[in-house]
Formats: C-alpha cells, sequence, structure tokens
C-alpha cells in the first residue's frame, strides 16, 4: 500500500502554504508564531526549494542554490527565524574576477570597490560616489523606464570595463540584465555594497534542518510528497485546496509556487478579472541555467587563492545574450572548502552559467545526454586554468539543466529566479482578485535571491495575518521591508 502522506492532517487550517521555498517557509513560520494554524505543503521529498541540496556516493553533499546574499541575512533570520541560524551566517572574503578586460580580487563592498574604481580603473572619487549614492537612492516607487544600461551610461559612458564589474555579479545573483529596470539592479547591487557577500556556514542542509525544527516548535503542520492539484475558490473567496487527491479546507492559501503557475495552473483565470489575466500573461519569466558539480577525492585539496567566487570569462566583453549562450564564455565558480563544512575534508566546486530553457527542452534524449557531456567536458577544460591537474582529483561530477530544476521545482521553464520585474505587481495584486489568495516567492525587485526570498515570506504572512484580524492593509504597505 502506498505511504500516506497527510496521515492524520486535520481537515482544516487557518492557513495552507503550498511550496517549501524561502518565502513560503518564512511565511509558514512566521504566520505561526502569530497564533495560526498552518499546514506546509511541498511536492518534493525536501524542504527548500531552490535552497536545497543532494548526496551521492562517498559522502558528498552539493548545495543546489546560489550562495552569496547581503550582510541584510542576518538580520532577517535572527529576527524572523533563529540566532542560532543568524549566527552561522559569515562572510565571503576572497572575490576574484578573471576577463580579457581584467583580473582582480576583493571583498566585494563599497569600500573596496571604490579603491578598485579609482585606482584600477581610473574613475574620479567623485563620479564613484555619485554612482553609489544613486544606486542606493532608487526605489520601488521611482519611474520604472530608465534601464540599467541606461543608468550606466550616466555615469560611465563608453566604459564596458567599469560595467562589466558592477554588472557581472548581479546578473550571476538575480538574472538582471543591462535591459532591466535600473531599479531592480540598483536595490540588490547597493545591499550587496553595504558589507560584502555572505553565507551560511554548514550547508543548506544543515540550513533547513535548522528551519525544520523551528516550524516545527512553533507547531506548523509539515508534509512533503504533497502534491497540490487545486486551489478551491468559490465565489472570489478561498476555500481550500486539493492535496494528493484530498480536499483541506482554509480561509487562506499562500502560493511560493511560481507566479504563473498559481493563476493558470493551481487556481485557473477563470477567477481572475480580464485585466488581471492579461497583465499576468505578459510577466516574462526570468533565465534558468546549468551546474556542474565536482567533487574532490577525499582529502584533495584545492588552493584558497581560487578565491570563494570566481566570476570567469573568456568573452570579450559583457552582453546578456553571450551570457545565455549555448555556446559559454562565462561561467561562475563557487568553491567550497573544507571551512564551509567544519569538520568536513572534502573540496567542492560548482560551476555556475545561465541558460535559456528553449536551448535545451527541444533536444532529443540523445542530444540531450550529449549536450550535458559537453557542459561537464568544457567546464572541466576550462576550469583546469585555475585547478591545476582536476581530473586527476575528481571522486564524483554530474550537470544539471534547465530541465532539471523544471523537473525538481515544477518551475515554468525551469526559472532560476522566479519572474522579472513586472512580476511583482501582479504578486501583490494577487489578494485583491480573490480573498484570501496570496503569493509570495522570487518576483521582480524582491527577488535578491535567499534575502528577498525571506523578507517576501515575512511581508505576506503580515499581509495575512490581518486579513484574518480583519485589519487588511495596502498592498504595497510593507515593500521596503
Amino acid at each position: 500500500m502506498a505511504k500516506d502522506f497527510l496521515k492524520d492532517c486535520r481537515d482544516e487550517y487557518d492557513v495552507v502554504v503550498i511550496g517549501s521555498g524561502l518565502a513560503g517557509l518564512t511565511a509558514a513560520n512566521t504566520l505561526a508564531k502569530q497564533g495560526r494554524s498552518v499546514l506546509l505543503l511541498e511536492q518534493h521529498y525536501q524542504l527548500g526549494g531552490m535552497a536545497t541540496w543532494f548526496k551521492r556516493q562517498n559522502g558528498h553533499i552539493f548545495d543546489i542554490s546560489l550562495h552569496g546574499f547581503p550582510i541584510g541575512m542576518i538580520k532577517s533570520c535572527r529576527r524572523y527565524w533563529t540566532r542560532e541560524i543568524a549566527d552561522s551566517i559569515v562572510q565571503l572574503k576572497h572575490i576574484r574576477f578573471d576577463n580579457p578586460m581584467f583580473s582582480l580580487t576583493t571583498t566585494f563592498d563599497r569600500e573596496d570597490f571604490t579603491r578598485q574604481l579609482v585606482q584600477r580603473f581610473g574613475v574620479t572619487p567623485e563620479n564613484v560616489v555619485a554612482f553609489f549614492d544613486a544606486a542606493r537612492a532608487l526605489n520601488f516607487y521611482d519611474e520604472r523606464e530608465q534601464t540599467t544600461g541606461q543608468f550606466f551610461q550616466k555615469f560611465f559612458p563608453g566604459r564596458e570595463d567599469v560595467i562589466r564589474l558592477l554588472m557581472e555579479p548581479i546578473t550571476y545573483a538575480n538574472g538582471s540584465t543591462l535591459e532591466d529596470p535600473a531599479v531592480s539592479y540598483g536595490i540588490v547591487f547597493s545591499n550587496f555594497m553595504s558589507k560584502g557577500v555572505f553565507t551560511f556556514e554548514g550547508g543548506t542542509d544543515r540550513l533547513i534542518g535548522l528551519m525544520k525544527d523551528e516550524l516545527a516548535r512553533n507547531g506548523v503542520d509539515v508534509r512533503i510528497r504533497a502534491d497540490v492539484q487545486k486551489v478551491l475558490v468559490r465565489r472570489g473567496r478561498i476555500e481550500g485546496v486539493v492535496v494528493n487527491g484530498r480536499e483541506i479546507k482554509s480561509r487562506v492559501v499562500v502560493s511560493n509556487a511560481n507566479l504563473r503557475s498559481t493563476i493558470f495552473k493551481l487556481v485557473g483565470e477563470e477567477h481572475f478579472d480580464r485585466t488581471f489575466v492579461d497583465e499576468a500573461k505578459a510577466v516574462r519569466l526570468n533565465n534558468s541555467s546549468c551546474q556542474v558539480y565536482i567533487a574532490l577525492k577525499p582529502g584533495e585539496q584545492i588552493d584558497e587563492s581560487c578565491g570563494d567566487l570566481l566570476f570567469s570569462s573568456t568573452a570579450p566583453k559583457f552582453q546578456t545574450e553571450a551570457l545565455l549562450s549555448r555556446d559559454v564564455t562565462s561561467r561562475t565558480y563557487s568553491f567550497y572548502y573544507p571551512r564551509t563544512r567544519p569538520g568536513s575534508d572534502r573540496c567542492l566546486v560548482v560551476s555556475s552559467t545561465n541558460a535559456n530553457y528553449a536551448d535545451w527542452s527541444t533536444l532529443s534524449e540523445p542530444d540531450y545526454e550529449a549536450s550535458k557531456a559537453d557542459l561537464i567536458e568544457t567546464t572541466l577544460a576550462a576550469l583546469e586554468k585555475y585547478v591545476p591537474n582536476l581530473r586527476e582529483k575528481i571522486d564524483h561530477i554530474e550537470a544539471s539543466t534547465p530541465k532539471t530544476f523544471e523537473f525538481y521545482t515544477r518551475h515554468i521553464d525551469g526559472a532560476s529566479f522566479g519572474t522579472k520585474f513586472e512580476g511583482l505587481a501582479v504578486s501583490r495584486a494577487v489578494p485583491q482578485q480573490i480573498a484570501g489568495l496570496y503569493h509570495s516567492g522570487s518576483v521582480g525587485i524582491i527577488m535578491s535571491g535567499w534575502l528577498g526570498a525571506v523578507n517576501y515570506g515575512v511581508i505576506t504572512a503580515n499581509d495575512v495575518d490581518a486579513f484574518l484580524s480583519g485589519t487588511e492593509r495596502p498592498a504595497d504597505a510593507a515593500l521596503s521591508l
């Protein structure tokens, strides 16, 4: 008999949360601490969404998600999770760039970037200060016609090298392009420039384990292998969900699924007005990515001069099309040394490249496998520039593609960072369409990786609490969280 993953599940809860990405986890935890009964449903066998991991033979543990976030993650985790989680967040101090235009190492904060821009790139101190101040001043309520490319040209006209330094890591962090609104760049960039790049010591498995323990302490009913087929709506109000074929009632549903999946698959466009549906259909998905996961044999080491993050490229200049091309010229390497997991003797490398879903989804099975093998081979060839004799040290290697992300997360087209900027307005407007329905996840301006997901989960939880208490707030009241 098949296992019943909903065994002893109640028939009704105050809130049902669909999906256990960091936004879903944080919304569930916050609402439980506010005294609400919460059911958290995850279709996968692990929690975390894109913040997850996998294990392989010989004890190798690979973290899936990208591992750089701003210092604000410490404050958010201390306030909305636990001190133990917050105290495990540590700075990555060696961020490297290596491309045909320049090669440098930085602590990736405003002080060091200012020094690099003035001393290495010859930008006047006054112009650097003006740029940082302008980026910091950008906010959600500004006019949104100015693109990131136009913003750069205002301060660094014709300086492709400067633009590359300032843009490449943010593209890696959240999928931004030069064609996206400047405000979506400025907020994320300024967050990082505050104090640099941070990561979670002990790995994503430890992080999610600590979060799961906190959810249990606060009374959240967590269910894995719980596949939500339908969000139930009657007369413009939420009534519950159908999960694993079973109906569970609730006044509120928080969807941590992809925004378009929420609207068009879980709910159905017939429940929304036509203008809203048209706006939702116009929302663009963000790009996907490919990874190559490399584990060295136990005891084999990598010289830490490689850095913590290495932005490597052979492309002559920064171009969005080049970053997404199947003909890979730019790779970002995350180096995991034994100190990443205290007590471990393992070194790992994860190579990440931005990618288009269509370049992989249309391949035949033989061509798909051949393309993955080629991705692995070309990555090894590129990485051996930094880690000599790498092939002799490898114990395990494999690759993932946009199809892999789609399979495990059910993100449409394997989108790594949800939707583009315009998705935020649609996400925030969902409760105005259906009473008791909320969306929380990677959308637009709040889409700054892990920190953005955590903060959006809190924003949504507070909106839900206000709704259940009968004290609803304006949709944009908490966007400055």
